[in-house]
């Protein structure tokens, strides 16, 4: 089964000519006869990017989001304005919650979907909402929630919910978000596991223990995508490498919130195995 994975959206692009680079990400995944637009970045570039590099939109079948922050789910609306046509969209039901970042200034910022779900509904979109796992075909499999197995991933406390307040009747209050909604797409092959994550919040190796337990594989060929080890502590990337160098995993294309630091540092350690995925990156696996 052939495989092709495109990143259309990411923080960098490649020195192709007239790419754009977004904080964000978009990932097109060709695989067992579906294309599959894995998130779609901050706004329009996913869709200039798709025409630049000669990506025909309208031939994607479904479309997954990773999770309900703006820098992932943004460009939606272009992306269908682009296909003219329906799609379903598989996400998680949390994705319409009211997400907030807290600054070091202690400013609250709305980092949610920049959207109302009527707009991308009437846009062509189809929305399908399950906690649980996404089968989409035989080989590709949404991760459903992702439980916290590890001691040492944990979410940035400073991402956060705004929820009624139930001592005020009209007021409102800020939570932790737990990020249930945070999902990473799985793909069986002769070679082993392929994971595309978008930030993997709830931990890249929890993640990844997910892949194996769901669809019963135990080797993982490739990891793709967003890590969120930009706000990583020493130990929790010491061990995190320690468990990535166990999974034997062939490619590693960090990218988008893994942050220049922590890549250098995946480079290092995993030398020909390493790839930054920035925009414009094609891969044939």
């Amino acid at each position: 089964m052939p495989i092709k994975v495109t990143t259309l959206s990411e923080n960098t692009a490649t020195s192709r000519r007239g790419l754009l680079a977004e904080w964000g990400l978009s990932i097109l995944i060709e695989a067992d006869d579906h294309k599959i637009l894995f998130d779609t970045g901050q706004s329009f570039s996913a869709a200039y990017n798709a025409i630049a590099l000669g990506v025909d939109l309208s031939q994607i079948d479904k479309i997954v989001f990773s999770h309900g922050h703006y820098d992932h789910t943004g460009g939606l609306l272009h992306i269908l304005k682009v296909m003219k046509k329906q799609v379903g969209v598989v996400a998680h039901p949390d994705i319409w919650a009211a997400k907030y970042v807290r600054r070091p200034e202690g400013r609250e910022e709305y980092i949610g979907i920049p959207f109302p779900k009527e707009a991308a509904e009437s846009l062509g979109a189809s929305f399908h909402l399950s906690k649980e796992p996404v089968w989409i075909s035989e080989n590709i499999v949404t991760s459903g929630e992702i439980p916290m197995l590890t001691e040492y991933e944990d979410i940035d406390p400073n991402l956060c919910v705004k929820e009624p307040c139930p001592e005020r009747s009209e007021g409102t209050q800020l939570k932790p978000d737990p990020l249930w909604d945070d999902q990473a797409l799985f793909i069986k092959s002769k070679m082993g596991l392929i994971v595309i994550l978008g930030c993997a919040h709830r931990g890249m190796v929890n993640t990844l223990r997910q892949a194996q337990k769901l669809t019963e594989v135990e080797p993982i060929y490739a990891v793709i995508g967003g890590t969120h080890l930009m706000v990583a502590s020493p130990q929790r990337m010491d061990l995190t490498i320690a468990e990535l160098a166990s999974f034997g995993i062939q490619r590693l294309g960090a990218c988008h919130c893994t942050g220049l630091p922590a890549s250098a540092i995946l480079a290092q350690t995993f030398g020909e195995s390493f790839f930054f995925n920035n925009a414009g990156t094609r891969i044939n696996l």
